[in-house]
């Protein structure tokens, strides 16, 4: 059964961001197509899923901070975000046929790791998105993590991003998104998944040293509510 509903959730996802894509192109010049990336969240209803929101977000933070396990951790945010939030993401994502059109479509942030400009690019970009008023999304493990108990260590895109530009970070803890939805192998463990809002700060009230403070307490809530969720799961 969890193979076969995780195809199903595939399938779902995959027919519904085509159907996404085509009006993201129609829509592209209204708020970088802001109203059709939300409907996303349709497909958590559609797989009978629930998405468990703890905490709320701060229309005010331009600095979004999210630990990375599944396809399923940009869903929530699109889906459930009300402002049109632009990601950080990886420039090979944005080349897949058709389907990468769903980040070069909003105008994403998207970077080439292997090039040496890729920092004066990022900051650059991140300028303009931050002038338009569009919170900066970044998953600071840089990749996918195994979804279990450890997070990936953070890379140092999001401290720069915030020391540089100064803006107000809200971290965002996702739990069980990979359970939820998982392409390799391709399956579904659970219905549901948490998405932990933590209070949004400025990098300076927590001293120099922040930013580890910050992964600290994004993985101790993680572990959390992890442990948690894993209880509920096996009972």
């Amino acid at each position: 059964m969890k193979k076969l509903k995780g195809i199903y959730a595939g399938l779902v996802m995959a027919i519904g961001l085509a159907i996404i894509i085509i009006f993201l192109y129609l829509t592209r010049k209204k708020n970088n197509a802001f109203n059709a990336r939300r409907s996303c969240k349709i497909w958590f209803p559609l797989c009978g899923f629930k998405l468990e929101k703890i905490g709320k977000l701060d229309h005010s933070a331009t600095l979004l901070i999210l630990n990375h396990q599944s396809l399923t951790d940009i869903m929530c945010l699109e889906a459930y975000h009300p402002q049109n939030i632009c990601w950080v993401a990886k420039k090979e994502l944005g080349e897949i046929p058709f389907y990468g059109y769903a980040l070069r479509g909003p105008e994403m942030i998207l970077i080439d790791r292997e090039d040496k400009r890729g920092l004066a690019f990022l900051l650059k970009s991140a300028q303009e998105k931050i002038e338009q008023k569009r919170p900066i999304v970044i998953f600071p493990e840089g990749t996918r993590s195994e979804g279990n108990e450890d997070f990936l260590p953070f890379k140092m895109g999001a401290k720069i991003l915030a020391e540089k530009f100064h803006l107000k970070i809200q971290p965002i803890v996702l739990v069980h998104t990979k359970k939820l939805f998982n392409t390799s192998p391709i399956e579904s463990l659970t219905n549901r998944a948490r998405m932990v809002i933590l209070p949004a700060f400025h990098h300076y009230e927590w001293g120099e040293e922040w930013y580890q403070k910050l992964e600290n307490i994004m993985h101790t809530t993680y572990l959390q509510h992890y442990h948690e969720m894993q209880q509920n799961l096996k009972s």
